[in-house]
């Protein structure tokens, strides 16, 4: 096999297994899916979870649990990317809002934000509003950075909408945990279970 090819595939089996996210099934379906053109047999690659202590993440979980208390949707693994995390954040908006609820804001990570924790151990916060709107989407921002500060965080910020929020440094630590939702699914829980 192509050395290169084997290197991409240990790098993704690497993040995905380190990203806490994925069960070996899924990890397997998602390479399966990236690698669809190759003639691949995953057999070959050691596939094992991450059994990390959550320390970090069992932090930035609480602090997503105040936000939504405080009226803001906070998303774990929202996406892969930005463009990506901002389409699923307002899916979801339109589902809280068929639903009778209404949400100031949002913020999320992504999975590329992931792979930077994993690699670099800071973590990039992205926030906003559902309505194109500056001032509400600044207050969003102040609102997730004081969370995070209360929390024990280090934070670097410019407090302008321009910048993502980041936490500096955040060991990335997450192990995977089958009785929890995350995601878009984990967020409207979350969310919904807030406010009762």
């Amino acid at each position: 096999m192509d050395p290169d090819l084997v290197e991409e595939i240990e790098y993704m089996i690497n993040a995905l297994s380190k990203s806490g996210f994925f069960n070996k099934d899924e990890i397997l379906e998602i390479l399966e899916d990236e690698f669809i053109g190759e003639d691949v047999d995953f057999s070959q690659f050691d596939i094992s979870l991450n059994e990390s202590d959550n320390i970090n993440f069992a932090k930035l979980e609480n602090v997503f649990e105040l936000l939504a208390g405080k009226n803001i949707v906070a998303i774990h693994n929202c996406g892969y990317d930005i463009k990506e995390g901002v389409t699923d954040a307002f899916e979801l908006y339109v589902h809280l809002m068929n639903n009778k609820y209404s949400p100031d804001g949002f913020c999320f990570y992504t999975f590329e934000d992931v792979e930077e924790a994993i690699l670099e151990e800071k973590l990039k916060i992205t926030f906003g509003d559902f309505e194109n709107n500056e001032d509400k989407a600044l207050k969003i921002g102040k609102i997730v950075f004081d969370c995070l500060k209360s929390c024990d965080f280090e934070i670097n910020w410019d407090g302008t909408i321009n910048n993502q929020i980041e936490i500096n440094p955040f060991g990335w630590d997450k192990s995977y945990d089958n009785q929890k939702e995350y995601e878009i699914e984990g967020a409207y829980d979350n969310f919904v279970g807030a406010l009762k």
